[in-house]
Parts: C-alpha cells; structure tokens; sequence
C-alpha cells in the first residue's frame, strides 16, 4: 500500500462508495440543512491511527465547508475549533456535535453514524 491513500483506486471506489450511500453532508444534514457532500474523510485521521480503508460507518460524507473546518479544527488541534461550530441540537433533541460525549463512543467505533439520527445509550 502508498504511504498516503488518496490517490489509490481503492481509496476511489471506497469514496465514490460512501458518497452513494451518503450523498449530502452529514454534519449539515444533522443541523437540519440538506448541503451536497463533496468530500470524504474519515472520522478517526489516519495520522492518528485511523485505518485508511476502513468500513463505510467510519467514514463521513461531508461538504466542501465542512470538510475544511474538520481538516483545521479537528485534525490538526484535537477537535476544539471544529467542534465549536456544532453547539445545539436537532429536532429530536439529540446534540448535532457527532463526537458529543452523549453519542457514547459508537459514533467514532463505527457503530454509528452522525446522520442516524439515533444516539445515546
């Protein structure tokens, strides 16, 4: 496997994939926003130990806005900026953070997707 997986055609088909299965942005999707997604990126960074073909669930569909702020926030400084972005909840009232502790730890296992809909315990 390259060092770096991006330019792979199993890291193409895997994103083309994803988009399939998820094509609006599913950070804005939970903010109530229907947003085309545009880009793919994984919920645990590679650098940070993240599997760079991991399943579909570890994986988000996110817009152009989106993705940049996670790249920014979330990557680089733990998640603090990006996170803030994300203060409140949905329509059911769950908190439309995806990593929000009260998601539990699936969101970021893959057992769970921020646009589910569903969280908690």
């Amino acid at each position: 496997m390259a060092a770096w997986p991006y330019c792979t055609t199993q890291w193409k088909k895997l994103r083309k994939a994803k988009l399939a299965h998820n094509p609006l942005c599913e950070i804005c999707e939970r903010r109530g926003l229907l947003v085309e997604a545009v880009a793919v990126d994984h919920f645990v960074p590679i650098r940070q130990g993240g599997a760079p073909f991991p399943e579909l669930s570890g994986l988000l569909s996110l817009c152009e806005a989106c993705h940049n702020e996670k790249s920014a926030g979330f990557d680089k400084h733990g998640g603090a900026a990006f996170r803030r972005r994300f203060k409140g909840f949905d329509a059911d009232g769950n908190p439309i953070d995806p990593f929000d502790a009260w998601h539990g730890e699936g969101v970021l296992q893959g057992r769970g997707s921020p646009s589910s809909g569903t969280g908690g315990n």
